[in-house]
């Protein structure tokens, strides 16, 4: 009997993950990872991890498993919470939940689950996983769409390493939600009707500008708007050397300076603003609504447009550099020069998008057949063949 640890988290799908590696003759252990109490930094009043905590006991008194708590606040602060401010610093936009998942789940988590005896590590995403046996007998592992389109997470798994999905098991993948719920329902686990968890990974709702001003101090400045015929959108195309030179010159955001447009209203820190943003400008008075289209946190200025279409947040080129790129099948990893045509996302439930990867000696270039709306510093651009997540990057 192989032994798995679950990390029930109180919520209906880690719940039935528990309840069907049961089923399956699994020895299952629950373990509920706290990963907050720094009351330096209140994430909100309704911080809901003692309910959740409580619903995983429950849960696993009602399948008759063992359960204990973990306490990861410590590696969850220096990991993930950090960095995030560090990243928001200096002006980039991070992805909690890619990061969590890699550095506490199936990091420190997975370690736990390993040291009490465990062969595998379960969690409740509806992703799947296959497993391909090569020549030599040795095994590639796939991670693979959830069949649920709706509910698809493999994109939050995006950073995951072949040794971590080798101890995975991810057992509601091929499930829809409203099949997850039935089985939550016919075995009276008290997760059934419980809503799905919104905001950062294990610590509940959370309001971002406030929890970043407890680290950030608010400061001043100003909202200026950009006309959507300024001269940055209008540069004449030059003849290109290489394909890697036109990518590059493709892959380059615009500069704006404070005189490129005029100035609409104030905010209280442009570390707080992330690009394709709408709320929270309190800017009236345009015929369409403006979005953040750049935020200098050196300078403290943030640019806006008007309406979505606005050139400032299309484009169809990205990098990764070198040291931010992820391959979760290294026997698919790009050389030099190489190219790869693949489906890719900038962000989590965007419809997949047509893209080629290029190679170079210092990272790698995604190129969009379509415009790209908001194309995030600091956020994880991820890329598929079939249904099949083979790599990702953060954004540069």
């Amino acid at each position: 009997m192989k032994k798995v640890v679950v990390g029930l988290s109180g919520g209906v799908d880690s719940s039935v993950t528990a309840y069907l590696l049961k089923e399956q003759g699994y020895e299952v252990i629950g373990l509920f990872m706290k990963n907050w109490h720094d009351d330096s930094v209140i994430i909100s009043e309704e911080c809901p991890w003692v309910e959740d905590s409580n619903d995983a006991l429950i849960v696993a008194e009602k399948l008759g498993i063992p359960f204990q708590t973990v306490d990861l606040s410590a590696e969850y602060k220096e990991r993930i919470v950090d960095y995030m401010f560090n990243e928001y610093e200096r002006g980039r936009t991070p992805n909690p939940d890619v990061l969590c998942n890699r550095e506490i789940k199936f990091d420190v988590f997975l370690k736990i689950a390993l040291q009490l005896g465990a062969d595998y590590v379960a969690t409740g995403h509806y992703c799947r996983k296959g497993t391909i046996v090569n020549d030599d007998g040795s095994e590639t592992y796939q991670l693979l769409a959830g069949k649920d389109p709706n509910k698809d997470q493999s994109y939050f798994l995006c950073q995951l390493s072949q040794e971590q999905l080798a101890k995975t098991l991810f057992p509601i993948g091929d499930l829809q939600k409203s099949e997850v719920r039935q089985i939550a329902a016919e075995n009276d686990l008290i997760t059934a009707d419980k809503k799905d968890s919104q905001g950062l990974c294990f610590i509940g709702k959370v309001h971002l500008p406030e929890f970043l001003q407890q680290k950030l101090k608010p400061k001043k400045g100003v909202i200026v708007e950009v006309p959507n015929d300024a001269s940055q959108f209008a540069v004449p195309v030059p003849q290109f050397e290489s394909k890697t030179a036109e990518l590059a010159f493709q892959a380059e955001k615009p500069e704006y300076k404070l005189e490129d447009g005029k100035v609409v209203g104030e905010h209280q820190g442009a570390h707080y603003f992330t690009i394709g943003q709408r709320k929270g400008l309190n800017v009236g008075g345009t015929k369409e609504p403006l979005f953040v289209i750049e935020t200098d946190v050196e300078k403290n200025i943030i640019y806006t447009g008007q309406g979505k279409s606005h050139p400032g947040l299309l484009r169809n080129t990205l990098f990764v550099k070198e040291d931010e790129l992820h391959w979760i099948r290294t026997d698919l990893a790009l050389k030099v020069d190489e190219t790869m045509e693949v489906m890719a996302r900038i962000r989590y439930r965007q419809p997949l998008q047509s893209a080629v990867l290029y190679k170079t000696d210092n990272g790698l270039y995604v190129d969009f057949k379509e415009k790209q709306s908001a194309i995030t510093e600091g956020q994880f651009v991820a890329w598929y063949q079939g249904d099949e997540l083979i790599g990702s990057g953060v954004i540069s």
